[in-house]
């Protein structure tokens, strides 16, 4: 009985731990931005998110900053390298992409 009940207790903090974070994202999204901000919010649950075509809205150009712990402890060209390798798709048919990481200890 007392395995089962640590084994609970682990599972809640477990569930606690993982969930989502309650990012809503801008109702003034293009189309290309939100399918951006959804496809990061998806894959690293980020505590910060900002997703802006700054191509004066032909959806050519975007800018990103982001912020979450699946960034911890790597170098900056790894964890730009995590944010291209889910965008790959939407890279192909872009002309430039401007990514700004943020590991947790530096979040401000």
């Amino acid at each position: 009985m007392l395995t089962l009940r640590r084994g609970l207790a682990a599972s809640r903090a477990l569930r606690r731990f993982s969930t989502k974070p309650n990012l809503i994202p801008p109702a003034n999204l293009s189309e290309g931005e939100k399918l951006i901000y959804d496809k990061l919010t998806n894959k690293f649950l980020p505590t910060e998110l900002a997703v802006q075509d700054i191509s004066g809205g032909c959806g050519d150009f975007y800018a990103i900053k982001i912020a979450s712990e699946a960034f911890k402890g790597l170098s900056t060209l790894n964890q730009h390298r995590l944010v291209t390798r889910v965008l790959k798709q939407e890279i192909e048919g872009i002309h430039g992409l401007q990514v700004k990481t943020i590991p947790p200890s530096s979040e401000s």
